[in-house]
């Protein structure tokens, strides 16, 4: 290299890929990986970074999130929830369109573009609303850079969104698909859930198991089915949004098995909590779609073993602590934050022997990454793929502390849960953003997200038809 030197070197760690482990070197310059090597080779840089005993992940990608801004700025902006995303060791989120205002049209994408470039400390996609009215504006916000579309097939923000008719929802899947886009939705059945509502009100339920009674399974397969019929109809990509039911996986399955595109997202809430916590911990749990009863929980694993279920997301949903610890479960807000506590979590449940790391680095990053058209760009550790890096100890251990947490809004469902692994360092392009738990980066070093065009990679040997074995799907 004749003197030459990479901006950063990262020895001793053990770089994983849904394929396996192996010990390396990565040489980073120009914000890109340029050079996987053996560890005993000595590369010159400005920097090193020694990390021995720890693991080297593909830059967690989050596809679903909540930063409030423009809007509800006293629970979130674009600052204060990417650093959240960069303490937990998340490099890429996709921000819903359900801002004040929303995500419907041109002009309310670069009002919320220009805030993102001047405050994120981690790259982004922003995605445009699919409304009951802004069937005109599908095409333009394409255009313009939105990375896909979000349904809410039920309402969203008390109403103040309110879903598209069923014959909108075709016309725009139509629209969407011609684009080459995929549209993620939010498959609830809304006359099921208001219905419930509505009768359990009038019954005086008011406890917490209440919400989760009001939106029954049911609610959620009806809906499912529905998207998949009309994504189908339409030849569009389709995205299942934060899926909780065991009643809607057939649903899924049996798409896949026609050789449709359905994608499908979980989240840490549905795996590791179920409506007894809800009864325990009240309005801080309440969500869209509920946590469920027992059982539905133990589908959602079987999903992530089997190859069925595709990524985790957080929907992460900051709200005042003054709107989570009403009386009544129904006087609080829907939704929970989880960006700085799902890779803790997830890591924990490795150690535990539920998902093997490799299998985690396919849910978390390579396929969110295929899902969103970011491979291998985003969502690996090869030459030539951003320097989007997430290094993790697995035998650190620790008590999540809300107090401690970025976000603005810090109350949290998670409070004092112990948890083992942890992200210890996140680097996007090549520039460390956050180091042993401290943040480093520089807000507006985020950068939004470049796709390529083309057929989507493929994604596991599930969503090909083909089944894993037990030992795919368990054991490192």
């Amino acid at each position: 290299m004749s003197g030459a030197k990479f901006d950063l070197v990262i020895r001793g760690g053990t770089v994983v890929s849904p394929d396996g482990a192996v010990r390396a070197s990565l040489a980073i310059d120009g914000g890109i990986i340029v050079g996987i090597g053996d560890d005993d080779v000595v590369l010159p840089a400005r920097e090193t970074i020694d990390a021995s005993g720890r693991h080297l992940l593909p830059g967690l990608i989050d596809c679903h999130v909540h930063l409030r801004d423009p809007g509800t700025l006293e629970a979130e902006d674009w600052q204060t929830g990417t650093a959240s995303a960069a303490c937990g060791g998340v490099t890429t989120v996709f921000d819903m369109p359900s801002t004040d205002p929303p995500v419907s049209n041109v002009a309310n994408l670069a009002l919320k573009q220009g805030i993102a470039a001047k405050k994120s400390y981690v790259d982004y996609g922003i995605y445009g609303l699919l409304g009951h009215d802004n069937l005109a504006e599908l095409e333009s916000l394409s255009d313009h850079g939105v990375v896909g579309f979000k349904c809410f097939m039920s309402s969203s923000l008390s109403g103040r969104l309110p879903p598209p008719d069923d014959g909108t929802l075709v016309e725009a899947f139509r629209t969407i698909a011609k684009q080459g886009k995929r549209c993620i939705v939010h498959a609830e059945n809304l006359a099921i859930i208001s219905y419930f509502e509505a009768k359990l009100k009038k019954e005086g339920r008011t406890d917490p198991r209440a919400h989760a009674d009001s939106r029954p399974p049911v609610a959620a397969a009806e809906a499912v089915s529905r998207a998949i019929v009309f994504a189908e109809h339409a030849g569009m990509r389709l995205h299942i949004a934060h899926e909780t039911s065991a009643d809607a996986l057939p649903y899924i399955a049996a798409a896949r098995a026609r050789g449709l595109d359905v994608t499908v997202e979980t989240c840490p809430q549905y795996l590791l909590l179920t409506a007894d916590d809800l009864a325990e911990k009240g309005g801080v749990l309440r969500c869209n779609p509920p946590i469920r009863n027992p059982g539905h929980d133990r589908a959602l694993w079987q999903g992530i073993a089997s190859g069925q279920i595709d990524a985790i997301a957080t929907d992460h949903a900051p709200h005042l602590a003054a709107h989570k610890t009403k009386a009544s479960i129904w006087d609080n807000h829907c939704g929970m934050i989880g960006l700085e506590t799902a890779a803790p979590l997830m890591l924990t449940e490795v150690n535990r022997g539920r998902l093997s790391l490799s299998r985690y680095v396919e849910l978390s990053a390579a396929n969110p990454a295929k899902i969103w058209d970011l491979y291998p760009r985003k969502g690996a550790l090869q030459v030539g793929s951003d320097a989007d890096i997430t290094i993790v100890d697995m035998q650190r251990e620790g008590v999540i502390d809300q107090e401690r947490l970025q976000s603005k809004c810090r109350i949290s469902g998670w409070h004092g849960r112990k948890v083992q692994g942890m992200p210890v360092c996140t680097i996007v392009r090549g520039r460390i953003v956050m180091r042993d738990g401290r943040l480093e980066g520089t807000p507006g070093w985020g950068r939004p997200v470049r796709q390529h065009a083309g057929p989507p990679n493929r994604l596991s040997k599930a969503a090909a038809g083909e089944k894993r074995t037990p030992a795919e799907g368990n054991q490192e």
